[in-house]
């Protein structure tokens, strides 16, 4: 978080133990129930994850309307963004790896968090494979 302040930086470690609490709560942390979601055997995680992405997207909409300054930082931010072939081949093999480990790295953290050992297999998994990217990719500028 280049650039943000300290009472930011402060404020993101409630915001990640709701995260974690919310994932822990939800079961997302279970791979077990993950690859039930992925089978199209339980759609409860559809729930979860409908309805996180919907009030963070409504909070995204409303907040700059409603406020005229974000609680922490000087100004909202808006960042343009495009598809790019990079972020569809990224995202394939993201939900490649997914499928296979049943763990997003978010619910693998707070999975470690709430003593589901084995996920640290996963996180080493995660943090090689990011590892290996940078020793590959060009360097941008």
């Amino acid at each position: 978080m280049p650039g943000s302040s300290s009472k930011a930086l402060w404020a993101t470690l409630p915001a990640g133990m709701l995260f974690g609490f919310g994932l822990a709560w939800s079961t997302m942390i279970r791979p077990d129930i993950v690859l039930g979601f992925l089978r199209l055997h339980d759609m409860g995680l559809l729930l979860v994850m409908g309805g996180g992405a919907g009030v963070a997207m409504l909070s995204f909409q409303l907040a700059p309307r409603l406020m005229k300054k974000p609680v922490l930082e000087a100004q909202f931010e808006e960042r343009k963004s495009a598809a790019m072939s990079q972020t569809i081949i990224g995202s394939a093999i993201f939900g490649v790896g997914w499928g296979l480990c049943g763990v997003c790295p978010g619910p693998a953290l707070a999975g470690l968090g709430a003593g589901e050992w084995p996920l640290a297999w996963v996180l080493l998994g995660l943090f090689l494979g990011a590892w290996l990217h940078g020793l590959l990719a060009p360097v941008e500028n």
